[in-house]
């Protein structure tokens, strides 16, 4: 089998315009694909935004974006102010559990975040 050089999730946008802005102050690079797709970068990671929405697909869509640091990870989210400045963006205080920790975001369509570290062993 080939090594695997990235995977890219594709997520959808109920209002398409509003989440690139969010993912834009989220501090995602984005790279405009066409007029109803576009690519989101961090570094080496990436997932597609589409201007499609169905509502149980968004609804039921998660990503989990490891991170070395939740604290400042969480302390830099709260910097951002998305929830005052992005209607429906919610943002949840870190939580502690056997396998690590975590803190999460709802972005302006309602898909969840989680960013998270685990343990090291």
């Amino acid at each position: 089998m080939q090594e695997a050089i990235s995977i890219r999730p594709f997520i959808g946008a109920k209002n398409f315009e509003l989440s690139r802005s969010f993912y834009r102050a989220l501090g995602f690079e984005e790279i405009v694909l066409s007029a109803d797709m576009s690519l989101f970068r961090i570094g080496s990671l990436g997932f597609y935004l589409q201007a499609a929405y169905v509502k149980d697909w968004i609804d039921n869509t998660m990503l989990f974006l490891e991170v070395a640091n939740v604290e400042e990870y969480y302390s830099d989210l709260l910097a951002l102010d998305l929830p005052s400045k992005y209607e429906g963006v919610r943002l949840t205080p870190i939580r502690q559990y056997d396998w690590g920790k975590e803190c999460f975001l709802h972005d302006p369509s309602g898909i969840l975040w989680h960013f998270g570290a685990f343990v090291k062993k």
